[in-house]
């Protein structure tokens, strides 16, 4: 395949992946806000800009050319848009108690503090596909280094949740290792690029997280419907974050893709630059 055409194929997996995210955050937080019912009206500000971010990306998407024309412009504002709303949800999330007496248990019991800094996250990979080359080193860095940031957050919001209940179940202490786990292998590779051995350990930690997601899943999917309430909703709502251990398969998806692009910027700097052809002289000119 031409260095082009991977480089395509790679910016579109990756614009791909963060508007497939924000579509499902639209579904996430309407279960996470719907705990308070919509308390706060700014509440409703980050579901309707997922729906609003994932129509406007579609077509570029869809044209196989996001990072082009009007699709690259309009990823652009909705990358920015993206990181915006993500620290003033964490910022918002800590003002529930956190910043009214700063203790550990207020930062355990407020709203998920690390949650809204998803959409910093994918904002900033919006951004890098319109800002690096798909196939350069430093793509593939900040595709790991992202996935990374998104693996210690996942690691704050194992710890803050089931911290919320002690601990109950030993196996909750799982993803709390996946997450340092994760963040851990995945800055090794970004830190130590030519590491061929690590970047190997990692795929296989990539995938240990992946069985993490799909166990953690089964086991919150197990207390929803073992749940008190009324139906299944409801418990749906009340009792263990339906979506939460996906979170794990996800992000490890986007350490896969780091990893690819890490591969293709290895292959392209063994590749031999293209040189043209010498030019053939006109019959009769003299060189001197």
């Amino acid at each position: 395949m031409a260095a082009t055409s991977r480089h395509a194929v790679l910016r579109w997996l990756v614009e791909a992946f963060a508007a497939s995210n924000l579509a499902f955050l639209t579904i996430d937080l309407w279960f996470a806000h719907s705990m308070n019912h919509f308390a706060s009206p700014a509440e409703w500000i980050p579901l309707i800009f997922s729906i609003v971010a994932t129509l406007l990306l579609l077509p570029g998407l869809i044209s196989g050319t996001p990072s082009e024309g009007r699709a690259h412009v309009l990823g652009w504002w909705v990358g920015v848009a993206a990181i915006a709303i993500g620290i003033t949800g964490l910022i918002l999330h800590l003002h529930k108690t956190f910043f009214i007496e700063n203790t550990l248990h207020n930062l355990v019991y407020t709203a998920p503090f690390a949650a809204p800094l998803a959409y910093a996250g994918l904002g900033l990979l919006l951004l890098l596909v319109r800002t690096e080359r798909a196939g350069s080193p430093e793509f593939a860095r900040w595709v790991l280094l992202l996935a990374a940031g998104g693996f210690a957050g996942n690691f704050a919001l194992a710890l803050a949740d089931h911290a919320q209940n002690g601990f109950f179940h030993r196996t909750e202490w799982i993803s709390v290792v996946a997450g340092a786990f994760g963040t851990v292998f995945l800055t090794l590779v970004v830190m130590r690029p030519d590491d061929h051995p690590l970047a190997r350990a990692c795929q296989f930690v990539l995938l240990l997280e992946i069985g993490v997601g799909a166990v953690g899943e089964g086991l919150h999917l197990k207390a929803i419907w073992n749940g008190s309430s009324a139906s299944l909703l409801e418990n749906s709502i009340y009792a263990a974050p339906l979506f939460a251990p996906l979170l794990f398969i996800d992000l490890a998806m986007l350490g896969f893709l780091g990893m690819l692009a890490r591969q293709i910027s290895e292959t392209e700097a063994f590749e031999p630059i293209p040189t043209s052809p010498p030019v053939a002289e006109s019959p009769g000119v003299s060189r001197s």
